[in-house]
């Protein structure tokens, strides 16, 4: 307030209003003297000096929206602290002069929108929040802006602001989403909903798919949290596509529509944004260009994309982009330098930011004041297969190492950086370079093909052994220059042509040409870039990453490493690299010392050489170590992206659980955090480490059906394949070796009586004494037969038993897995001759028909072509349901309808009949 004439006070409040007008008319409204008052100049008024009623003093500033009274404000000098005069501005807020009273919006007789501002500092408190309370703004919204808000509190006076309306969304539809999704959105929306922070911190480990579990938020806070616009930044333009593309092909809950027909979903433009965009995707460079008012290209801009300041930038106001234009800030990838020079971009927005990142450094947890709503680690993803786990291979070259020289008189080539054009030149002086400006000022093409080489020669015997095609790779290299020689040299190396690697650079020609042709086309097996794929692109099948430039940042390397982790379906997989069963790991390949560095954490699979039978021999002792323990967590991981789902199935009910949750405990027992958390306050920190991984591998050590049926599959899926040893040729005659026949015939009876209590099939035959086996139950038995140590089929024992029980054996030139019926019922006595079950089935179908003719009943054609398919199917399945009729080839004549309009109402008796005649 007023302090009197010549007072300093007023002197420094009044440029505070200067100040404070230019906000106001930047931001729309028109500033008016009291005496001069004219509401209908502008949708937004803001009147000086109005006399409240007695006891409330004069108001520096009411503000009319619509011609009516919605808020107000209070002027201080710069420098003011503005928290200290909310009770001034409050008192002012539930002060109206009765002519005011008239015409006014308030919230239980307060007006609901209170600014304090001192020109240089602008507080907000917005009365239609639930428990209002003031925050920093960068500037007064504009009356539209409050015009809306006044609206929203009309259609929704419980919750009329995103802030009530968060803590009151429906429950998420969580199948669609993995685990750590989950935990995610629920820790944001958690976050929002108590309003203790205005940033929320999300730890995801790369792959584990923070995109869609951003479009997911973000469809739930515009559909139900009140929110009307987000801005998405992504770390590079050429992601922004590939956002947008997520955004597409996301499916709503319920209707199933895509995301876009719903919401507008638009690049950010020289122009600012649509009226109607509803998420607005952006990198941060190309937002500040925006509110400098320049222009940016709808392309890659490699100078703008890329341009990181020296100093923290300074943000001015943008009436094409206001502070109150997005309710919400997504910052896809929250690292590098968004949280240190481009800060100020971020705090220029009225929104609650959200961080997105896989490796969070220190500066990033300050920006979001420690709020880190859910963390998900790399491990935790290796062991809930969402990525594959890691090799490191080390390539050390003298010239990498320790740089060199070259004498002075020596003539070299020199290339323009510009123009790429080469000359010789000869060296006036000694030159001396080290590793550091190697590939930068100095280019030794000695070193590029020494290490390509040793790649290429170590490849099939040591990177991947047994292979024969060259994994998918990618190569970091340290400029466009640095990866013009490693392409060419990569070609050289391996004798092949262009098809076979490429440069994908921001430089190149049609980069996502080459990059879609890298991720799809089983010819293009290197790329090389330098930072275009660095982050947030996915190459599923890439199984090698090639580190030919050093990196010193913990987060960069890590979203570099990150590019090989992602998980791959087997046959997309096998579809670009044809002699891979699946991607079960990737191999880091650092030809510069990358690795070494401190940040660079190690893969699980941290002990190679010790087989996997010793490490689940040391988890049944309770001896493993905690190394070991990581191990074992990796070689299970690898196991289960192996196996197939019926595989899988099987070992969770070894298990008594899920497997995949066993891995996750060994794999949280070797995490820093859970053993930091473990330790505090133990009295014995050794002691308390062992009960930890104890803890861990009890679900293995205490199940040792368990431990017998990892090994079993392991050796199912794990063949090796001699290619160096030379065969000869010593005898080739038919024999039938008896001993080996009776053999194969008591251990398989010895395994009938060893297992019955595991397999259903054999607790039928045994046990039960039912007639009919379920084919599931049949082909459960023929999978477990199959494995090592037996590898036993259908056909091995049906020959071994030709050769034992002479003359009790009926020959067959083609086994079936239903033949396994007919032998546990010889094997345990139940039939006195061994008989092809599709035989027994004819045999006893011609029978049914006998009887038929008997008493009366005559099939037409068309019904024995129904009544014959039947057999066939009992035949090969051991029994057929009505679900049959609606498969090939049933189909052909209708399916379940026509069954039931060529046979009638018989069609399901003659079902009934057939199962338990010719399945007895």
């Amino acid at each position: 307030m007023n302090t009197g004439n010549g007072d300093p006070q007023l002197a420094a409040e009044q440029r505070a209003r200067v100040l404070i007008d230019r906000q106001l008319v930047d931001a729309g409204w028109s500033v008016q003297d009291k005496k001069s008052l004219n509401l209908f100049a502008s949708d937004g008024v803001a009147c000086r000096e109005v006399v409240m009623k007695a006891g409330h003093g004069r108001a520096d500033y009411l503000l009319y929206v619509d011609k009516k009274v919605v808020g107000v404000i209070e002027a201080k000098p710069e420098g003011t602290t503005l928290s200290g005069v909310e009770w001034q501005s409050a008192m002012y807020a539930n002060g109206l002069p009765a002519e005011a009273q008239l015409r006014a919006v308030t919230v239980d007789g307060r007006l609901p929108f209170v600014f304090e501002a001192s020109g240089s500092e602008t507080h907000f408190t917005n009365g239609y929040d639930p428990h209002p309370r003031s925050r920093r703004i960068f500037n007064f919204p504009k009356p539209a802006t409050l015009a809306k808000v006044v609206r929203d509190a009309e259609a929704d006076s419980d919750n009329p602001t995103w802030r009530g309306k968060v803590r009151h969304l429906p429950d998420l539809d969580t199948a669609p989403l993995r685990p750590a999704q989950i935990t995610a959105i629920t820790g944001v929306e958690q976050s929002l909903a108590d309003q203790h922070f205005d940033r929320s911190l999300v730890q995801m480990a790369t792959g584990a798919g923070k995109t869609f579990t951003a479009v997911t938020l973000a469809y739930r806070l515009l559909k139900f949290g009140g929110f009307r616009r987000i801005l998405f930044l992504v770390d590079r333009n050429n992601l922004a596509e590939q956002t947008i593309g997520e955004f597409q092909n996301y499916r709503t809950p319920g209707d199933g529509r895509r995301f876009t027909e719903i919401y507008n979903v638009d690049k950010l433009t020289s122009a600012g944004m649509l009226g109607s965009s509803n998420v607005v995707v952006s990198t941060i460079q190309r937002v500040y260009s925006v509110l400098r008012g320049n222009d940016v290209t709808e392309g890659d801009d490699q100078g703008l994309d890329d341009y990181v300041p020296d100093a923290p930038v300074t943000v001015t106001y943008s009436k094409d982009l206001p502070p109150e234009a997005f309710d919400l800030v997504i910052v896809d990838e929250a690292h590098r330098s968004i949280y240190g020079v481009w800060r100020g971009v971020l705090e220029y927005f009225d929104a609650h930011v959200i961080g997105l990142t896989a490796t969070p450094g220190k500066q990033t947890f300050a920006f979001f004041r420690q709020n880190l709503v859910s963390e998900y680690t790399y491990p935790q993803s290796v062991a809930d297969r969402v990525n594959v786990d890691f090799d490191l291979y080390r390539i050390r070259t003298e010239i990498s190492d320790r740089g060199s020289t070259i004498d002075a008189g020596t003539i070299v080539p020199k290339t323009d950086r510009r123009t790429r054009q080469q000359r010789l030149e000869a060296i006036e002086e000694d030159l001396e370079y080290t590793e550091r400006q190697l590939d930068r000022a100095v280019t030794a093409r000695s070193q590029i093909r020494l290490v390509l080489e040793t790649f290429r020669d170590r490849l099939f015997t040591e990177i991947f052994p047994g292979r024969s095609t060259v994994p998918k790779t990618l190569i970091f290299a340290k400029d466009d220059a640095h990866a013009e020689e490693i392409v060419t040299t990569v070609r050289e190396v391996f004798g092949k042509g262009n098809d076979f690697a490429a440069k994908i650079t921001y430089a190149a020609k049609d980069p996502k040409g080459h990059l879609q042709a890298f991720r799809t086309s089983p010819t293009l097996r290197v790329a090389v870039t330098v930072d275009m794929i660095a982050t947030g692109t996915d190459v599923k099948p890439l199984e090698c990453v090639l580190f030919m430039r050093d990196v010193r940042s913990a987060q960069y390397f890590e979203q570099m490493k990150g590019r090989g982790a992602r998980t791959i379906a087997p046959a997309d997989f096998q579809s670009v690299t044809p002699d891979a069963s699946a991607k079960t790991r990737f191999v880091i390949v650092d030809a510069v010392g990358v690795t070494e560095h401190e940040f660079v954490d190690p893969p699980l699979n941290r002990d190679k050489a010790v087989p996997l039978k010793k490490l689940l021999d040391k988890a049944a002792n309770l001896t493993i170590t905690e190394d070991e323990t990581a191990t074992l967590a990796s070689r299970l991981a690898k196991l289960e992206l192996e196996l197939t789902p019926e595989e899988r199935t099987e070992l969770d009910e070894v298990a008594g659980g899920s497997v995949r949750d066993i891995v996750r405990a060994l794999v949280d027992a070797v995490d820093p955090d859970t053993q930091a958390q473990a330790l505090e306050g133990a009295a014995d920190p050794d002691r308390a480490r062992r009960d930890l991984l104890e803890q861990a591998v009890t679900p293995l050590a205490s199940n040792p059906d368990l431990r017998t049926r990892i090994l079993e599959l392991r050796a199912t899926h794990d063949r090796i394949v001699d290619e160096v040893s030379v065969d000869v040729l010593l005898d080739a005659h038919g024999v039938v070796d008896p001993n080996r026949a009776k053999s194969v015939v008591e251990s398989w009876a010895e395994y009938l009586t060893e297992h019955r209590d595991e397999i259903t099939a054999i607790q039928v035959i045994t046990e039960a004494k039912v007639q009919r086996i379920a084919f599931a139950d049949i082909q459960e038995l023929a999978d477990r037969i199959s494995r090592p140590p037996h590898n036993w089929t259908p056909d091995i024992i049906w020959t071994a038993y030709e050769a034992v029980d002479v003359g009790k054996v009926r020959h067959s030139d083609r086994h079936t897995l239903t033949d396994l019926v007919s032998l546990l019922r010889y094997t345990v006595g139940l039939d006195n001759e061994l008989v092809p079950y599709a035989t027994r089935v004819q045999e006893r179908y011609a029978a049914w028909l006998a009887q038929q003719e008997q008493s009366g009943t005559a099939f037409s054609p068309l019904e024995r072509w129904w009544l014959d398919r039947m057999v066939d199917v009992i035949a090969s399945s051991a029994g057929i349901t009505a679900d049959d009729l609606d498969r090939a080839p049933f189909t052909d004549k209708g399916g379940v309808d026509g069954a039931l309009r060529d046979l009638g109402d018989r069609a399901e008796a003659y079902l009934d009949q057939l199962n338990a005649e010719l399945t007895a």
